[in-house]
């Protein structure tokens, strides 16, 4: 028996070994634009500690050279490298396997996500331009609010380009479904580590909507603790910024998020099975909104599958249809910006 057991460790430490020889982690350079802000900061921090991101290039328009020589020194593999103002964005994107933007200002006490639009929209239009000039093949995480508003920005921008993928263009929702899990994993005492609840629509205000009816595992939550989550997570991001009384938004959560959503893309990309998440993309899921966030299977080529949004109750059917013309006119306003700038 002794000596079977050892030949079977043997056994198993040799194919161990053949699989990490045969495998190592891919190399794969991560870009993050807007890195010196608030969600930027935190986010670049986090891509460090990803496995799977094996080369890290910092842009902003001023203080990457500081947050980089911060970051670098953070003792996992790969080189670090920051990038500042118009004249280095190039040299950041070259290369790079995702791009992960939340670049632009934050939402401050009273501000709507249409006044951060005007703003932010041209910041977004510019930097995807870059994109599309210097990493045409690379997948994009749009993180940059209004996300309704800025993914359909980015595909007009790179259709005009003549380089749009529809696959390789994401908007970050992670967060809704960071903050349903939450919500729901404490309201029904359950472990969070086995939560899932898959989070639709788009990524601001009544476009969220959290599917408590497939949430697993299964809690017997009365409609009125549903409808209380669904606003909750609906005004997630509100609560932080009141919270946070004029010192800005949610960073901290999102850039855990994005952390989330760009190692789950890098995972795809090197060939990982199963990797799922919710994500706002090019989709025909809803007839009349060419964007929408469902699940999607993320592979090789960013967006391998999207799924459908499955069954649903009375209750998310109706703030199905109460988001609809709200984030058809997201989605629009997104469009015309491009074509009358």
């Amino acid at each position: 028996g002794g000596a079977m057991a050892a030949l079977r460790a043997a056994a198993g430490a040799l194919r161990r070994g053949l699989a990490s020889a045969a495998s190592p982690t891919p190399e794969r350079k991560v870009a993050v634009l807007g890195a010196a802000g608030g969600i930027g900061q935190p986010l670049s921090l986090l891509m460090k500690m990803s496995p799977n991101c094996t080369n890290l290039a910092l842009y902003d328009i001023a203080g990457t050279p500081g947050v980089a020589a911060d970051v670098s020194h953070v003792n996992t593999p790969g080189p670090v490298k920051g990038f500042a103002g118009d004249d280095e964005l190039a040299e950041a994107l070259t290369g790079a396997d995702v791009v992960i933007i939340p670049a632009g200002v934050p939402r401050k006490p009273g501000m709507t996500r249409d006044d951060l639009f005007k703003i932010n929209a041209g910041i977004v239009k510019s930097l995807v331009e870059a994109c599309g000039k210097h990493c045409p093949g690379a997948i994009l995480n749009m993180i940059s609010n209004p996300v309704n508003s800025t993914v359909p920005i980015a595909a007009e921008v790179l259709k005009g380009l003549g380089v749009y993928d529809p696959r390789k263009l994401l908007g970050v929702t992670t967060l809704d479904v960071v903050r349903a899990k939450t919500f729901y994993a404490d309201k029904a005492g359950l472990d969070v580590n086995g939560v899932d609840v898959p989070v639709v629509g788009g990524h601001a205000g009544i476009t969220i909507l959290p599917l408590f009816s497939q949430a697993t595992p299964v809690a017997n939550l009365s409609a009125d603790e549903i409808d209380a989550l669904t606003k909750r997570t609906m005004d997630g991001g509100t609560e932080v910024v009141q919270a946070k009384a004029g010192k800005g938004s949610a960073t901290l959560s999102m850039a855990y998020a994005g952390a989330l959503m760009a190692d789950s893309c890098l995972r795809g990309l090197n060939g990982e099975a199963g990797v799922v998440e919710c994500s706002y993309v090019q989709s025909t899921v809803v007839p009349g909104l060419d964007f929408f966030s469902t699940k999607v299977q993320l592979g090789v080529n960013g967006v391998d599958e999207i799924m459908p949004i499955g069954e649903i109750n009375a209750y998310e059917q109706k703030c199905l249809e109460e988001m609809k013309e709200e984030l058809a006119a997201s989605i629009k306003k997104g469009v015309d910006f491009v074509h009358s700038s």
